[in-house]
């Protein structure tokens, strides 16, 4: 059976996410930047109501995916303390100053995180080629990608969603999202035989995810 996340830019949103049937939540913060790290302290409050997987977001801010240094020193400590709060794994992507995955620094972050699992986010998207940055992903460590297919939604990426399912074959997870409702889940997963799906559920242009849009979800 398919698979939800949900990505929750507040408490309110994982609890509605949680109470109706998502499979694992995606914490975050920066709604407008498309998730940023999120606040230690609505992780401590959430850690103790929620029993479903929580993955939490490093990223120090929004814009791009190359960080400098003193960023890059943030995510590692924003991490390992997350990490103490009893998130159950990660996500992040770091690209350089061409666009492709930057293996050390990715790499770097895995090994803090470890045994933990990590997903690669949509920074893949913006990666240059899509077989290389797979595998390139690949070696780094990660267990998913995030990914709506290098195309600006789902439904304009599904090919790319397909070969993505197809060249990983197994060695990694690929997390359909970016776009994806209720209306287009069957045909998504129809094209693409991927077997978990992300969505913030928010469907009134909000910040709170809509609950029944959650159920709807899961429900197909």
């Amino acid at each position: 059976m398919s698979k939800i996340e949900i990505a929750c830019f507040n408490p309110e949103s994982a609890m509605i996410a949680f109470g109706n049937g998502a499979d694992r939540i995606e914490l975050c913060d920066g709604l407008s930047e498309g998730g940023t790290t999120p606040d230690f302290e609505d992780m401590k409050k959430l850690r103790e109501k929620i029993t479903i997987p929580i993955f939490v977001m490093i990223r120090p801010r929004g814009g791009d995916f190359t960080y400098t240094d003193s960023e890059f020193e943030q995510m590692k400590k924003d991490l390992v303390h997350l990490k103490s709060l009893k998130a159950d794994g990660f996500v992040f992507g770091i690209l350089d100053e061409n666009d492709e995955v930057n293996v050390d620094q990715n790499k770097a972050l895995i090994q803090l995180a470890a045994p933990l699992p990590c997903t690669f986010h949509r920074a893949f998207d913006r990666a240059a080629s899509l077989e290389d940055s797979l595998e390139k992903v690949i070696e780094c460590g990660f267990t998913t990608i995030l990914t709506s297919g290098q195309k600006p939604n789902v439904s304009e990426g599904k090919e790319n969603l397909k070969k993505l399912v197809e060249l990983s074959d197994g060695r990694i997870e690929i997390l359909v999202g970016g776009g994806l409702r209720s209306s287009n889940i069957e045909e998504i997963r129809a094209v693409t035989n991927a077997g978990y799906f992300h969505s913030s559920a928010i469907t009134d242009g909000g910040a709170f995810a809509n609950p029944d849009e959650v159920a709807a979800l899961k429900s197909k």
